[in-house]
């Protein structure tokens, strides 16, 4: 069926699984690595998760929030009446003889990221993750679309260079893969190409804005109403690529407009999008970003968690050195964000059980690793140092009920046995100390651009070592401790496992699974296991306190620790006021230095 008016112009989609305003991440981020044949396990849970809502007129009232960015510019080209976002199994409403471009929000469209290696590690391929699923599917609807020889496939998204990598334009019906942002003049020049009929090359790659000026924020309700809060990072990850962007933080009452927006659509839950919530504010400050804007940072958090009908307010992505820093700013976020949080865990000594999960790059325990692929991960702490800055801002995370989403690199290049059993040492540590955050390890995935763009590592579970497979399972096994969740769920995970194992993982994964399969499943206690050499039980050496570190901190940043950071999980009982150790005064170096001189 074709509409009779001719259709839209700019027609604008996205696959059901990215459509879906999700009660929370976890959902989304099941999606992105759960294989296809596991999705009855989000219907269990989420028995209404692929209900979508739709405005008046039949286009979607909630999108990503990277196409509401793209329909905003496109409208402010061609219109309002010429552009509509509607979800995929609406397109025959609105493709019609008048239609030029349909353009593809992806994410992970061929399950080959950093999420999908979370479960190519225990299934033994990540190749058709669900959202892998309904994004091809998405792509058959379109090859099958009558009217297909007379618009072009526009494909934007994170996960357009999954496609770009795997050479599967063609075989998906894709006549450009665009790799950038939306808003900018380059990508409207694309667009008018392709109204007017012209060939587009396969690929291009936009140019990112490098001011505030330049950047556009959605006006219209979002999925998990994301709302950009900063681009880039500025730590130098050699294996990052959303660090490759320019470091900005968007004007405060730019964010609000966007929220307000959001909030009026219908949106009822805010998510602060950044690669580094703890930057925001300090941009181009003078002071470097690695020491956040206390007061900053808090009124926008408060006045967003303060608007009329915001009933829920998390925040994405942040780093752990700054939470050493100033536990008081930590203790002061958590005093806003707590009421607002969607997060319970029964661990939590909260008063209603409520916490605040960001999602947190730990990567390695390994100092030899970070060293080599993360030198600026720790600042201002040396790298060196990096076990200790985990543990401290854990303990004062854990003391304000933050319970973090940290992120595992298994089978880096170059990574050996010793390195592995220096992150299992760091596991083991946490476990002792009784400090938890969800461990969540992944397979090595090179991504382009980033300085780690042709380096291999492990590419299959079978190439994976038996240490590399005890950290993956250790990191499970962790987050399924007795009285995080219902009491026979982390049983019934491990008893499944073991069907798992007899009927299928064993075949797939290879022998060296096997031991670590059955740590996990809790068989066999693990210093028994130990003992006969089928496991190893790490055991981290000295570390340091916040003290500590704060006394090794160079000279030159010293003068940039807030003076009153004694909050909860603070510094500890005779600590020494930051402001007032010797070498204050000292000229701030610039921070690739400060980074190339930790590595």
């Amino acid at each position: 069926m074709t509409p009779a008016s001719g259709g839209k112009l700019v027609v604008l989609t996205a696959p059901l699984s990215e459509a879906v305003d999700a009660p929370n991440f976890v959902l989304q981020m099941s999606m992105a690595s759960m294989p296809k044949w596991m999705e009855f396990v989000l219907h269990l849970k989420y028995p209404n998760w692929q209900q979508v809502d739709r405005r008046a007129d039949g286009s979607a009232a909630c999108m990503p929030a990277g196409l509401r960015v793209v329909e905003r510019a496109l409208i402010r080209e061609f219109g309002a009446d010429e552009v509509v976002a509607c979800h995929a199994e609406d397109l025959d409403r609105f493709i019609g003889s008048r239609t030029r471009v349909v353009g593809v929000s992806t994410h992970n469209p061929l399950g080959v990221t950093f999420a999908a290696g979370i479960f190519a590690s225990v299934f033994g391929s990540s190749r058709d993750p669900i959202t892998s699923f309904y994004t091809k599917q998405l792509f058959a609807t379109l090859r099958a679309n009558p009217l297909r020889a007379g618009f072009k496939v526009i494909v934007g998204g994170t996960g357009g260079w999954q496609i770009v990598q795997t050479g599967t334009a063609e075989e998906l019906g894709v006549d450009c893969v665009v790799e950038g942002r939306g808003e900018t003049p380059e990508a409207a020049a694309l667009f008018r190409r392709a109204i007017a009929g012209e060939v587009l090359p396969t690929t291009v790659s936009l140019p990112h804005p490098t001011s505030r000026e330049e950047i556009l924020l959605p006006d219209s309700r979002t999925t998990f109403g994301a709302i950009e809060m900063t681009t880039g990072c500025g730590r130098r990850c050699s294996f990052c690529a959303p660090d490759l962007n320019p470091q900005i933080d968007l004007p405060k009452e730019q964010i609000m407009e966007a929220v307000r927006a959001h909030v009026r659509d219908g949106g009822t839950r805010v998510s602060l999008a950044t690669e580094d919530t703890f930057i925001w504010g300090q941009v181009g400050t003078g002071t470097p970003f690695f020491f956040p804007h206390r007061e900053r940072l808090l009124d926008l958090c408060t006045e967003v968690a303060a608007t009329p009908g915001v009933e829920t307010v998390v925040l994405t992505h942040c780093t752990l050195a700054p939470f050493v820093v100033d536990p008081r700013l930590i203790a002061d976020l958590s005093a806003v964000l707590l009421p607002k949080s969607p997060y319970h865990l029964p661990r939590s000594r909260h008063p209603q059980k409520k916490v605040v999960i960001p999602l947190i790059g730990l990567e390695t325990g390994s100092v030899r690793t970070a060293a080599k692929i993360m030198a600026g991960k720790a600042l201002p702490f040396a790298i060196e140092d990096w076990p200790s800055v985990v543990l401290e801002a854990l303990r004062i995370a854990n003391a304000n009920h933050w319970y973090p989403m940290l992120t595992l690199m298994v089978g880096s290049p170059d990574e050996t046995d010793e390195d592995v059993r220096a992150t299992l040492d760091l596991v083991y540590e946490m476990e002792r100390r009784g400090l938890f955050g969800f461990l969540i390890p992944s397979i090595f995935t090179p991504l382009p651009e980033t300085r780690m763009e042709h380096r291999k590592g492990v590419t299959e579970s079978r190439q994976l070592t038996p240490l590399q497979w005890q950290l993956i399972l250790k990191c499970w096994k962790f987050n399924l401790q007795p009285g995080q969740y219902i009491s026979w769920v982390p049983g019934a995970w491990r008893l499944g496992a073991l069907v798992l194992w007899a009927t299928r993982l064993r075949r797939l994964n290879g022998p060296n699974s096997t031991w670590p399969l059955m740590m996990f499943s809790g068989l066999f206690p693990e210093r028994l296991l130990a003992r006969y050499g089928k496991i190893y039980v790490g055991k981290l050496g000295a570390t340091k306190s916040r003290r500590e570190l704060i006394e090794g901190v160079r000279s030159h940043f010293r003068r940039f620790f807030p003076p009153d950071d004694d909050g909860p999980g603070g510094p500890e009982a005779g600590a020494a006021d930051p402001s007032k150790v010797a070498g204050l005064g000292t000229r701030m170096p610039p921070v690739d230095a400060a980074i190339r001189s930790t590595a």
